[in-house]
């Protein structure tokens, strides 16, 4: 089971914003970024690559490789907060969190709660 975050815009379906690790997004985090429009993601990617690349020439290749993980991990927990972010800075209006195994799921839960 996983939280989602539920938004509405007033001329568009809710949206449901997954709280989890996403590999996508830490096994390929340009892709993912650019798939999702989350271009302050991209651009967090491009400069702390381009540190690492830099530091790699003071703390070695090894060190640098084992760096650039623990950044790519770093990014695959926070892909669904800077999701989030975007959501509500499109005019996306946080209404509630949701547990459901899916994200069809925790829409189609919410929109039962706001039939009743």
């Amino acid at each position: 089971m996983t939280l989602y975050s539920v938004y509405e815009r007033p001329s568009d379906a809710p949206t449901a914003v997954a709280d989890r690790f996403s590999w996508s997004a830490a096994l390929l985090p340009p892709v993912h970024a650019l798939v999702h429009g989350l271009w302050l993601l991209l651009g967090i990617w491009v400069a702390g690559t381009v540190a690492i690349t830099g530091l790699s020439l003071v703390i070695g290749d090894e060190a640098a490789f084992w760096l650039y993980v623990l950044f790519a991990t770093l990014i695959g927990f926070e892909a669904g907060s800077f999701r989030r972010v975007k959501t509500a800075k499109r005019g996306g209006r946080y209404r509630t969190e949701i547990v459901a195994a899916d994200e069809d799921l925790a829409l189609v839960d919410y929109l039962k709660r706001q039939t009743r």
